[in-house]
C-alpha cells in the first residue's frame, strides 16, 4: 500500500513525521511548496517536491497546488491520501484526492472555531466533508463532526500526534538547561510570547496594544517573532515598543519546546503552541477572537482579545505560579496518551478505493441539512 502524506508547512511535517516513520516505505511524502522546505529540516524529508509559487494569493496558490497534486495522483495512484490540519496544502490535497477518486484521510478533523472570518475554518469544514476517514483528536471534535451529520462510520477518535512529536523533539533535560543558559534565562522566570495571526498583526491598534501589554508584565518577555509580525512592527513604526522585550527570530522546534517547558506562562495566538502547552504542562493565555481548541481553554488557560486584561491576567497568574504549575502537572493532556499515530494507522486500514460506498441517508429527515452559512462566531472566555 502506498500512502501519500501531503505537507506544506512545518506544523504538518511535525505532526505527520511519526506516521511517516511508522509507515516506512509505504509512505510517499509530498511537499506542496506552500512554505520553504527548509522549515521542515529535521522533521520530514519529502519524496516529491512540487514547485508551486508560495508568494502569491491564497486562491492562486490553492489552484496551483490542487492542479499539481491532481496530476501527481493520476500518475502515481496512491492507495490513500492523508492530509493534516487546515492549511491551504491540506485543502488542495483533499480536493485533488476527491477529483481523482482517491480515499482521503483527514488527521486533526472536527476542529471548529465557528468563526467564518477565519480562512482555516472554511478549509476544515470542506476537508472533513470530503474525507473518507476523519481522525478526530478529541471527543469534542468528534461531536462537531456528528453535529454536521458526518456518519459515525467515517469518524475515529485517535488523539493528536502532537503528543508523540513533542516527546520526540523535546531535548533531554541537561540539554534544555544548556539552551536556557545560552539565552540567560531561568526556569519559570520568563514569559514566552508568539504572535502571527492577521487579526493581531495586521491591525496596528491591536498589535500596539499587545506590545504595550507585554511590556507591563512582571517577568521578562521572550517574543519569538514570526516574519509577518516583524514586518508589521516595522511597517507600523512600533519598534520602540520592542526595546523592553527580548525579541528573537523564528525558533527551531527543539528550542521552542524548551522555552514552552520552562516558561512561567505562555502567551500566543498559535493553535500548535496551545497543544504543546498541554503536553508540557504550562499555562497559556490565548490572544484571539475565537478558538477551535476549547479543550485548552477549559483546563490550561484562558482566551482574550487584545486589551489591557493581558497584563492584568498574566500578572495575577504570576502571583501564585508555582501552585498553577503543580496543578497542571497532574492535568491530563486532552490530546491523548501518545498512541495517536498507531490509532490513525489502524483506522486507515479500513480505507481502500474498492471499499468506497454511498453513505446512508440519516433517518432523521425532518432535520434540515446543515448549511455552511450556519457557522457563526461564538466567542467564549474562561479564567484559570
Amino acid at each position: 500500500m502506498t500512502v501519500a502524506l501531503i505537507v506544506g508547512t512545518r506544523p504538518e511535517a511535525i505532526k505527520l513525521a511519526p506516521l511517516a516513520s511508522l509507515l516506512g516505505p509505504e509512505a510517499l511524502v509530498v511537499h506542496t511548496g506552500q512554505h520553504h522546505t527548509a522549515g521542515m529540516t529535521g522533521h520530514l524529508t519529502p519524496d516529491i517536491e512540487l514547485h508551486t509559487a508560495h508568494d502569491t494569493t491564497r486562491g492562486a496558490q490553492l489552484g496551483a497546488m490542487t492542479s499539481a497534486l491532481d496530476q501527481l495522483f493520476r500518475k502515481n495512484r496512491p492507495d490513500v491520501v492523508v492530509v493534516q490540519g487546515d492549511t491551504t496544502s491540506a485543502l488542495a490535497g483533499a480536493l485533488a484526492a476527491n477529483a481523482t477518486d482517491m480515499p482521503l484521510v483527514h488527521v486533526e478533523a472536527g476542529l471548529r472555531s465557528f468563526d467564518r472570518a477565519m480562512p482555516e475554518e472554511h478549509h476544515r469544514v470542506l476537508i472533513d466533508h470530503l474525507a473518507d476517514l476523519c481522525c478526530a483528536p478529541t471527543p469534542v471534535a468528534r461531536d462537531n463532526l456528528l453535529a454536521e451529520r458526518i456518519p459515525p462510520s467515517r469518524i475515529a477518535v485517535t488523539g493528536n500526534p502532537i503528543v508523540e512529536a513533542v516527546g520526540h523533539n523535546l531535548p533531554q533535560p541537561e540539554h534544555q538547561l544548556q539552551l536556557l543558559n545560552q539565552l540567560g534565562l531561568t526556569t519559570s522566570a520568563f514569559i514566552l510570547a508568539t504572535l502571527h495571526r492577521p487579526e493581531n498583526t495586521d491591525n496596528p491598534d491591536a498589535l500596539e496594544t499587545i506590545l504595550r501589554e507585554l511590556t507591563a508584565l512582571r517577568e521578562p518577555v521572550v517574543l519569538a517573532l514570526h516574519p509577518r509580525t516583524q514586518r508589521q512592527i516595522t511597517k507600523f513604526s512600533l519598534t520602540t515598543l520592542t526595546r523592553e522585550i527580548r525579541c528573537s527570530g523564528p525558533l527551531d522546534y527543539p528550542m521552542l519546546l524548551t522555552l514552552i517547558r520552562h516558561a512561567a506562562v505562555v502567551i500566543s495566538d498559535s493553535g500548535g503552541v496551545q497543544e504543546e502547552t498541554t503536553v508540557l504542562k504550562r499555562p497559556i493565555l490565548v490572544i484571539r477572537r475565537s478558538n477551535e481548541r476549547p479543550e485548552v481553554e477549559a483546563t490550561f488557560g484562558a482566551r482574550l482579545r487584545p486589551g489591557q486584561d493581558i497584563a492584568g491576567t498574566v500578572n495575577q497568574w504570576l502571583s501564585d505560579i508555582a501552585a498553577t504549575h503543580t496543578r497542571l502537572a497532574d492535568q491530563r493532556c486532552p490530546y491523548g496518551d501518545g498512541t495517536a499515530t498507531r490509532r490513525i494507522a489502524d483506522a486507515m486500514q479500513t480505507v481502500r478505493r474498492s471499499a468506497r460506498t454511498l453513505c446512508p441517508v440519516p433517518k432523521t429527515s425532518h432535520h434540515r441539512p446543515m448549511s455552511l452559512r450556519a457557522l457563526s462566531v461564538q466567542p467564549s472566555s474562561s479564567r484559570m
